[in-house]
């Protein structure tokens, strides 16, 4: 916390004019600081009168860390199935409890999910807890956690893994609250250091400009939110024999502080960006949200679906569950076309995994240019069209 002595603040702005995150502003005869507050401490260091200070909370190191063993995964239960990013944690997190020698094991919360409990051990888990009660058929952000929290303190695993999706970017943080550990959210990268067997989390920051590798050095269990699409889900094994453990809830638990009142479907737009194999995407290159109708009807003839780039959502040309990139979702397709998208890096992140890209912009020093795999040079109102009426004459 960034402390300013108002007794000793001369109201000079140097602090202001040193912050590089325009996080300190002197309205008056004494320096504020906002919420765009970095703690670089770059005011500190140039505070000529000595009027601020940085006072850092204790570090509460967890008892006894070489007791926390094992490798857990959330395994996420919504409409009627376990999330797909659940298999993709499996498969990462089955090769960190390989690395470490230790067992994987995941957790799955719901309202009758027992069937799918054979599924996660074929994925690679070696012990499921299954929490099932009816409070569990809806998501409740404290019901979800308390569970959670009951089951890591039971267990105390070392790593600790969730979906950074709706659901477990809401749940996760409390949960890691509630037990005072670290947590990385949005994960691309994980990998044990041989060393000292130390969970490296590797995440975009400084808005995708770098990549930023965490690590928790004094609580457990390390936690982690990974991005869906960005893991190679782990491939069925039926021969896999683990324990199905059922999780005994304590009635204090079932006391959930919110009312779910209903529970509405998006009727529109329900195609999955994240699970289809073909993705026409567009950009800002557009210029209206008239060109999304081409984008369309390439994608139809595809067998696709849209997807676009944060500037086209931003401009309200089409909802935010198509957007692609590090603000939107991650996706990796066999196909991605990107239509006058320019390539900046927070939209790479989001999509440079896919099998094949094909861009089409008018600029040829466009940057997505550096990571397609095919390149059209040119008007994509010329181009689309053309791509369009030679798959018609193909089907034919």
């Amino acid at each position: 916390m960034l402390i300013i002595d108002s007794d000793k603040c001369t109201a000079c702005g140097v602090c202001e004019t040193s912050c590089a995150f325009g996080a300190i502003s002197v309205p008056s005869d004494c320096a504020v600081v906002n919420d765009s507050c970095t703690l670089c401490g770059a005011c500190v260091e140039n505070c000529p009168a000595d009027a601020l200070r940085i006072d850092v909370a204790e570090r509460r190191a967890s008892v006894n860390i070489g007791e926390y063993a094992g490798v857990m995964v959330f395994a996420e239960y919504r409409h009627g199935k376990v999330a797909p990013v659940s298999y993709e944690l499996l498969g990462i997190g089955r090769k960190l409890a390989d690395q470490r020698g230790v067992k994987l094991s995941a957790v799955l919360p719901g309202g009758s999910v027992a069937a799918y409990a054979d599924d996660l051990i074929a994925a690679g888990a070696d012990t499921v807890f299954l929490a099932e009660h009816p409070i569990f058929e809806q998501f409740r952000e404290d019901v979800y956690a308390g569970i959670l929290e009951q089951v890591i303190r039971d267990q105390q695993p070392e790593v600790v893994l969730a979906g950074a999706t709706a659901i477990g970017r809401s749940v996760i943080p409390y949960v890691a609250t509630a037990i005072d550990a670290g947590l990385t959210a949005d994960c691309t990268r994980l990998e044990i250091r041989e060393a000292d067997g130390m969970l490296l989390q590797t995440r975009p920051a400084f808005g995708g400009n770098i990549m930023a590798t965490i690590e928790c050095p004094h609580t457990r269990p390390q936690m982690a939110t990974v991005r869906p699409k960005v893991m190679a889900p782990a491939i069925p094994d039926l021969s896999r024999v683990g324990q199905v453990v059922p999780v005994q809830i304590p009635p204090h638990l079932l006391q959930s502080q919110i009312e779910v009142l209903e529970t509405v479907v998006n009727t529109e737009d329900q195609v999955n960006i994240q699970e289809v194999e073909t993705l026409v995407a567009g950009g800002r290159g557009l210029d209206s949200p008239k060109g999304f109708q081409l984008i369309r009807d390439l994608a139809n003839e595809l067998g696709g679906a849209v997807a676009a780039s944060r500037a086209a959502v931003d401009s309200g040309w089409i909802p935010y569950p198509h957007q692609v990139g590090q603000t939107g979702k991650t996706v990796s397709p066999k196909l991605y076309i990107a239509c006058g998208i320019s390539g900046a890096v927070q939209h790479a992140v989001g999509m440079q995994s896919s099998e094949i890209v094909v861009a089409i912009n008018r600029d040829k020093n466009a940057p997505i240019f550096d990571i397609a795999t095919y390149g059209v040079v040119g008007d994509l109102y010329e181009v689309v069209p053309q791509l369009i009426k030679r798959l018609q004459e193909i089907k034919k």
